[in-house]
């Protein structure tokens, strides 16, 4: 059995959305409730917040600033879907850190790999734009570390979450130390993520899933597009924002896969990068089936590859 990491701090449930909206703390205690009802014991990692130099290896310093005073007074954001408060900052700077510290540790063989349970999520956030209920851009500030700190040469991220990493693609679409891979309804939020637009090198890919298509052509996806482009690409990592939003009960989204699904993509992907993988957790806003499936999901990467 692999040995398999899970990051969370309470203080993601501070960042408080208001009472209406989708992506409240609720989500991650939703989470943490499914962990207890399965018996899985989740060994925390140590997370200290991110530092300013790891947001400006992604992000702009005016970004980092107007998110830093936003959350501060109170001020309005200029994307109402991106609500934050006064919690949001200490939330977002430990997500990031999060992010770091689950590479950090399975780069030091104390874990197999990762589930990072955090908030806000990340993979719409742009260089200088949060978006999509997004702030800092998660995923992207443990690539770049993995890059830069760590010293790898080459990342995967795969995208399984119904909506397209729009802020991930834009980020390393000229960068082909990273493959940026997303499975993605379409169309749907935020409209980007097409076929022809293929990065530099050909590291970037994006498959297009119709409402309603069957779960089939999600693993078939996995399969015959993305895991031979991986093959071929040889990461060091894989780095997967793990949605939950096309389960077939998702308010957002228009899919149909079942908890079961995300299990069987998590063993088709287990041996990339020689299994040294942490997956972060982006959408999924039906509590009970974002439970199961952060189970299924975590138990899926405790098998031996």
């Amino acid at each position: 059995m692999a040995r398999t990491g899970f990051v969370f701090r309470e203080e993601g449930l501070l960042h408080d959305t208001g009472p209406l909206h989708p992506e409240s703390p609720q989500r991650l205690l939703a989470v943490l409730k499914a962990f207890e009802r399965a018996e899985i014991e989740t060994p925390r990692i140590q997370v200290d917040p991110a530092t300013r130099a790891d947001l400006l290896r992604v992000h702009s310093e005016d970004h980092v600033e107007t998110i830093r005073e936003t959350c501060a007074h109170g001020y309005p954001y200029p994307d109402l879907d991106t609500s934050m408060g006064r919690g949001s900052w200490d939330a977002a700077l430990l997500a990031a850190g999060g992010a770091i510290a689950a590479c950090r540790a399975v780069l030091a063989k104390e874990f197999d790999n990762v589930f990072w349970a955090m908030r806000p999520p990340g993979h719409h956030a742009e260089r200088d734009q949060a978006m999509g209920f997004c702030l800092f851009n998660n995923i992207a500030i443990a690539a770049r570390w993995l890059l830069e700190e760590a010293g790898l040469k080459r990342v995967a991220i795969l995208d399984w979450d119904i909506h397209h990493g729009n802020g991930t693609q834009h980020i390393f679409y000229e960068d082909d130390a990273v493959y940026y891979a997303s499975i993605h309804q379409h169309p749907h939020y935020p409209g980007t993520g097409y076929p022809d637009e293929r990065g530099k090198n050909n590291t970037n890919l994006n498959v297009q899933m119709p409402p309603g298509c069957d779960p089939d052509q999600w693993l078939a996806a996995l399969d015959k597009m993305i895991l031979p482009e991986f093959e071929r690409f040889d990461p060091e990592f894989l780095l997967i924002s793990s949605g939950f939003d096309a389960h077939r009960m998702d308010p957002l989204g228009r899919q149909l896969l079942e908890t079961d699904h995300f299990s069987e993509m998590t063993r088709r992907v287990r041996h990339v990068a020689g299994g040294r993988i942490v997956s972060l957790l982006e959408g999924g806003y039906h509590l009970d089936a974002l439970g199961a499936s952060a189970v299924a999901h975590f138990k899926a990467l405790q098998e031996d590859c």
